[in-house]
């Protein structure tokens, strides 16, 4: 769009902003931020993330395995020996890392304080780097997944103790 009384462009076309992703796509940067004009674009090759839906477990009892059966029913109860707190899930699939890198000290260790938006730990997904923030302060009560140790979305990585 040009301003008639400045006779310049002041905001993106469409082709600028393909053009724009385009280069973002075939770079190694994670997000582009740009201000042209009246318009402010932020490009980022992280999804955002979505909101989780939970639902309580279902356990399917089928009469001709007894013993699988009571397996199933163990598995779906909760560990009396489980630490209670907030359940920090991975938002994707990937492996997950406690360090920044291999020879680095981890971002956490059990029974450290968190505070919100800290980060504690990486999972690595399509060879991005994604960075996991804790979501409410309190301290590490336990680790779920070793080091480097591939993960499912939805898979509980940490418990904070948020002592309430």
């Amino acid at each position: 769009m040009v301003d008639p009384k400045k006779g310049k462009q002041t905001s993106l076309n469409l082709d600028e902003i393909k053009k724009l992703i385009e280069i973002l796509e075939k770079s190694q940067l994670e997000e582009l931020d740009v201000s042209y004009g009246d318009v402010h674009l932020r490009l980022s090759k992280t999804p955002a993330p979505q909101a989780q839906v939970h639902s309580a477990p279902q356990v399917m009892v089928h009469a001709a395995a007894p013993q699988a059966a009571q397996s199933s029913l163990q598995q779906a109860q909760p560990q009396a020996n489980a630490p209670a707190g907030h359940e920090i899930k991975s938002p994707m699939v990937g492996t997950f890392y406690r360090s920044p890198a291999p020879n680095a000290e981890p971002f956490i260790k059990i029974g450290d304080p968190v505070k919100k938006g800290q980060t504690l730990c990486i999972i690595e997904a399509m060879k991005l780097m994604n960075e996991i923030e804790c979501e409410v302060d309190g301290r590490v009560a336990a680790i779920r997944i070793q080091n480097a140790e591939p993960v499912e979305y939805g898979e509980v990585l940490m418990i904070i103790d948020t002592g309430a």
